[in-house]
């Protein structure tokens, strides 16, 4: 009997082909997987394809939710966000998928895993070091890291065995969509002195196009958890989609950014991500009425660490779990509201409000009521510049009144 592998497959070029490559080079029977987090593809159409260009099984689960819930709502509590651009759409589905995979692997008695991933990216890291956390006696099968094609011959083996795929030489981008973005590359993008041509964006209006009267939105916060738009109630999952739709509609959401991957190469990657980036500004807006200074300064460290750790593929690690258990931790009062307005590509905070305010209007003002009490000001400037007055009269050749501007 034939050995099983369970294949991530998106109905893409790359996973369409490695299910007849896979049979050729290693004689394994496919199993393909297909894990719905969001992306705009009929999914019926997708099981089909994988049945008809091979696979003996078509899988496919419904992981909206636990995508949501369990992967993006907590980097969203971390302000995870990758070089400072990058809300890490992509990056998040894969350790949940590699989950699914390992546990089909299981189910179906299979061997091994495999996904579509290249030898330069940063999916096969996230994928590979995944499965070794979670099943590390399944193998590996990597075949576009292994077959050593280009791109355009990848599509004339497609063409070749006549299989269909949605991308063509004139037309190669590579995409990758979920709830929480969607991932663009290939073709013209990569040569990073050309502007992304507008047929690269289908979930935002170019800014220009975008309506001319701004639109308000109000977003309300439990624990750090997005829970209500414009004072309804919803779910994650249709949270964020709305989010998508008006924040897109709007221009907002369009990122164009050169990045580092974990492989050592600078990549440049063109995203769009409205839902992102609106609950992004709001949360951060929260957090700074929520959180003291010494939080802030450094929670921001801890979401630099995160980042880069999610980037990195290192979800299902102990480094994870420390980093997360903070971040629940600090969430604690980061309840209220606040909203934003969207206008030409813009997101721009405007109110923000919480039960749990560290912001005190009595202590802030400078009109009637004013209760800072102004006079314990020269006291606590003595104290607080004491050890630069005594360093100074110590060491004057090393005051700062020496140097030149």
């Amino acid at each position: 009997m034939s050995e099983k592998v369970v294949l991530a497959y998106s109905g893409g070029l790359d996973t369409s082909v490695a299910i007849r490559w896979i049979k050729e080079k290693y004689g394994m029977e496919v199993i393909t997987l297909t894990a719905d987090v969001g992306g705009d593809r009929d999914l019926g159409a997708t099981q089909q394809k994988a049945l008809d260009v091979g696979a003996i099984k078509a899988l496919v689960v419904d992981a909206k939710k636990t995508f949501i819930e369990h992967f993006v709502f907590p980097v969203l509590q971390a302000d995870a966000v990758y070089q400072g651009a990058y809300p890490l759409a992509t990056a998040l589905s894969r350790p949940l998928i590699a989950k699914l995979m390992t546990e089909a692997a299981r189910s179906e008695g299979a061997s091994a895993i495999a996904h579509g991933c290249t030898g330069k990216g940063n999916d096969q890291v996230r994928f590979d070091v995944a499965a070794a956390a979670l099943a590390p006696h399944l193998k590996v099968v990597a075949p576009a890291r292994e077959w050593g094609m280009t791109r355009e011959e990848t599509i004339a083996y497609a063409q070749k065995y006549g299989i269909p795929v949605p991308v063509t030489s004139a037309s190669p981008y590579s995409i990758d969509e979920n709830l929480w973005g969607r991932s663009v590359e290939c073709g013209v993008l990569e040569d990073p002195w050309v502007e992304p041509p507008e047929d690269a964006f289908e979930w935002t209006r170019s800014p220009q196009d975008a309506p001319d009267q701004p639109h308000y939105v109000e977003i309300g916060f439990e624990k750090g958890i997005p829970t209500s738009l414009d004072g309804r109630r919803m779910d994650g999952v249709d949270l964020v989609r709305e989010i998508n739709g008006l924040a897109g509609k709007h221009g907002v959401g369009r990122i164009d950014h050169i990045e580092d991957r974990l492989v050592g190469i600078k990549s440049r990657e063109v995203y769009e991500a409205p839902a992102a980036v609106v609950l992004l500004a709001a949360h951060k807006a929260l957090e700074a009425m929520t959180l003291s200074r010494d939080q802030l300064r450094f929670k921001q460290m801890v979401a630099a660490e995160y980042a880069d750790l999610v980037y990195n593929g290192l979800w299902f690690s102990s480094m994870h779990q420390d980093l997360a258990a903070y971040v629940q931790s600090s969430q604690r009062y980061v309840t209220g509201q606040v909203r934003l307005k969207l206008h030409k590509g813009s997101c721009t905070v405007v109110a923000r409000r919480s039960p749990y305010s560290l912001y005190r209007h009595e202590l802030a003002t400078y009109e009637e009521g004013d209760l800072f009490d102004q006079s314990a000001s020269p006291g606590f400037i003595q104290i607080w510049g004491l050890s630069v007055r005594v360093q100074a009269q110590a060491q004057p050749e090393e005051s700062m009144a020496d140097e030149g501007p």
